[in-house]
């Protein structure tokens, strides 16, 4: 199978890269070598490449920022998708959209299922949900992934904030009402080849298992870390923001696994996986 997978430079990126190269050929292209709101330019690299599958790693993912730049937000995650997908008719090929739990509103009090229908609040959110709509109205052969709380190797995520923030501060306090479920990068890109090798074309989730608070998830980083630093459960309303947030964004995978047979393992398995990779590149 030849991949192209654009948004390569992402935390999530180049783990697709890494495990799509398995499958055969994989040609990665960053944001710099190509934006996907050029259409000349996705085509051009299609062709040189000739893929058999399209993964759309790129995204504008500044939750707080995109409040203020509504415009770029849709830019990417609406009209690229759009664009992408139009490549994927145009060719007969596959395509991978990822998406967010924020496209949820936290209503609910058990795990959102793939079918449950949307409700995004703030510009981020309903910019995801525009990106899901536009691929799926443009291409039946598409994957939609949403995911959550994502981090991997060399991004800028919360398991690196939370370790940046331990050099400087004794204590943290960490938000204990918004409940969701941490994803290692690496397990989100295998089930994505899982789920390539099928053509069960759909919407899914893609979370590790289980499931936990901000609070909780702060403290295992740190036991895993061997860090002393107290941490102090307080409230998300104590931190103001511009974007919204779900309080409770638990995704279920079952139809991820019952398409594929790709079971996400436990969030706390994901990230002492992570935090022993994370070690031996230091």
């Amino acid at each position: 199978m030849q991949t192209l997978i654009v948004g390569a430079d992402g935390q999530l990126g180049r783990e697709l890269i890494e495990v799509f190269s398995v499958e055969g050929p994989t040609t990665g292209l960053t944001f710099a070598e190509l934006d996907i709101l050029d259409v000349s330019a996705l085509r051009y690299a299609a062709d040189r490449v000739s893929p058999d599958i399209i993964i759309n790693a790129a995204a504008y993912t500044d939750v707080e920022r995109a409040e203020s730049e509504r415009d770029a937000a849709f830019a990417v995650n609406e009209t690229g998708a759009r664009n992408v997908a139009e490549l994927a008719r145009e060719r007969d090929i596959p395509t991978v959209y990822f998406s967010t739990d924020f496209v949820f509103d936290g209503s609910k009090r058990e795990p959102y299922e793939a079918d449950d229908p949307v409700s995004p609040r703030g510009v981020y959110a309903a910019s995801k949900a525009a990106g899901e709509a536009a691929t799926r109205d443009t291409w039946d052969k598409h994957f939609i992934i949403r995911t959550a709380w994502l981090y991997g190797i060399g991004g800028n995520n919360f398991v690196e904030k939370i370790l940046r923030a331990t050099e400087t501060r004794p204590s943290l306090r960490v938000v204990d009402d918004e409940i969701g479920s941490p994803t290692y990068t690496r397990d989100l890109a295998e089930a994505t080849r899982a789920l390539a090798r099928t053509a069960a074309y759909g919407t899914y989730h893609g979370v590790n298992g289980g499931q936990c608070s901000r609070f909780e998830f702060a403290q295992e980083i740190l036991r895993l870390a061997g860090l002393t630093n107290a941490v102090e459960p307080c409230r998300a309303n104590e931190f103001p923001s511009k974007a919204p947030r779900p309080a409770y964004s638990v995704l279920s995978n079952a139809r991820l696994e019952e398409a594929c047979g790709f079971a996400m393992p436990h969030w706390k398995d994901a990230l002492q996986r992570f935090m022993q990779k994370r070690e031996t590149i230091q």
